[in-house]
């Protein structure tokens, strides 16, 4: 049995992510025009959360199904392969429809089911398209290069939600339409959606064509894991029991962050036109406006967490670097509460960049390291629960919140204001987390 993990080039590192760069497009562009796309369908501000409650339940459904079967999936075209190509093709079809909910003559109401069985369906087919992409760094890649692996993974993931978070107001200055009769969707959304579909499918043929799976005998070796562990069985119930103690300390942490992160997603573009522009309207020139503006935001968050990718492999201490990343991305949301100018809010904005390039570099490598290897994506996928569960939860309570929280005119914000406290508690709560390693966990049981 080979007991040495072999290193990887970085070239190899970075072409088994690489896909993930188109795929992150597509889920940034949903990120960003999900709520402008469905006020403007004709959705309630109150609505709005329970909108966003369809692509974290779908990811809670499917990623532990797809991590599973696709830990017992080889064939030719790889283990985790064929579910990365059957995600984005499907992701490609839904992103042609979705933009154009609005524009088919239907009923606000039937416009907003359309958009919503969309909306499903997308989120449900990126979930299967990324998920391959976390699972084969945990397959192919040693507990020495996983840090790196996983920058990787988000240095791509960031420039990606840079690139479309920018889209809709790269074509509005190109002089495509930013304005459309009300309920439908302005050409600069649409295009957006197009041109984020055709670079997914790109990325996802380059890391087909440059990546090799290891096939089943090479990852046994790789994970040490023997014929008796290969033949051995377990269900995600039984999983979850034996799931070492990190899975639970790191999902905890994870549930504040995405808590928060959902709030982000679902006002930031109403508390942007109300802080900055000063309208609720969503049929006028100033909403819309606003709505680019959002998407310009996000980017400067995007672009704040590659930078901050680059300054957290210098910190020693991987929890300093954990909690205090979460702790200025509060900073960064409560600031929102104080700052009218829609320049200034690039600070707020970078600030919670900082707090995303730690969630999506230290949990899965913290996570990964404590597995052994066996099981890596049902855990991967049963871990996703801590993403989505804690989405779910913020967005069945959000329109409650929303009524609870200041007067009219500051509802929006201060859900980012309540989304920064989440964070802030997610920082404390690294502190509780035991980091480990599974395979010397295992080996030290064997030699027991």
């Amino acid at each position: 049995m080979n007991t040495h993990r072999p290193n990887l080039s970085f070239i190899k590192l970075w072409n088994i992510s690489f896909g993930f760069f188109g795929v992150q497009i597509a889920y940034a562009l949903q990120s960003a025009n999900i709520s402008r796309i469905f006020a403007t369908l004709g959705a309630d501000p109150h609505q709005l959360g329970y909108f966003w409650i369809l692509p974290p339940l779908m990811g809670l459904l499917v990623q532990p199904i797809i991590g599973t079967l696709s830990d017992k999936t080889w064939t030719r075209f790889g283990r985790r392969m064929p579910y990365l190509f059957i995600g984005a093709l499907i992701s490609v079809l839904v992103m042609a429809l979705l933009p154009n909910a609005g524009s088919l003559g239907l009923a606000v109401g039937a416009a907003l089911v359309f958009g919503a069985v969309s909306l499903m369906l997308l989120d449900t087919a990126i979930n299967v398209a990324m998920q391959p992409f976390k699972m084969m760094v945990g397959d192919m890649v040693n507990n020495e290069q996983k840090g790196l692996a996983y920058s990787i993974q988000s240095f791509l993931i960031n420039t990606g939600s840079v690139v479309g978070f920018l889209f809709p107001i790269v074509f509005t200055w190109l002089g495509v339409k930013n304005e459309a009769v009300k309920g439908v969707i302005p050409d600069s959304v649409v295009y957006s959606f197009y041109i984020g579909a055709a670079i997914l499918i790109a990325c996802v043929i380059y890391t087909a064509a440059t990546v090799r799976e290891l096939p089943p005998k090479e990852y046994a070796e790789f994970h040490e894991i023997s014929e008796e562990e290969e033949h051995t069985s377990s269900n995600l119930f039984q999983l979850l029991v034996k799931a070492p103690k990190t899975f639970w300390t790191v999902g905890l942490v994870q549930f504040f962050c995405w808590a928060a992160m959902m709030y982000m997603w679902t006002y930031i573009t109403g508390a942007t036109a109300q802080e900055v522009w000063h309208t609720s309207d969503t049929s006028s020139a100033a909403y819309q406006e606003a709505g680019n503006w959002a998407g310009v935001l996000f980017a400067v968050e995007a672009i704040g967490a590659v930078i901050w990718a680059i300054v957290l492999p210098f910190f020693k201490n991987r929890k300093v670097a954990y909690s205090l990343s979460l702790v200025l991305g509060g900073i960064g949301f409560i600031s929102t509460l104080f700052i009218h100018d829609q320049y200034f809010l690039f600070i707020s904005y970078a600030l919670v960049g900082c707090a995303w390039a730690a969630m999506m570099a230290m949990p899965f490598t913290i996570l990964t390291n404590s597995l052994s290897g066996k099981n890596m994506g049902a855990y991967l996928g049963l871990f996703n629960g801590t993403i989505c569960l804690p989405q779910i939860v913020a967005s069945l309570v959000g329109g409650g919140l929303l009524c609870l929280v200041g007067g009219d005119e500051k509802r929006q914000v201060m859900m980012l204001v309540i989304a920064g406290v989440f964070f802030v508690l997610g920082g404390l709560s690294v502190w509780l987390i035991t980091e480990t390693d599974g395979h010397a966990n295992k080996q030290k049981v064997t030699n027991e």
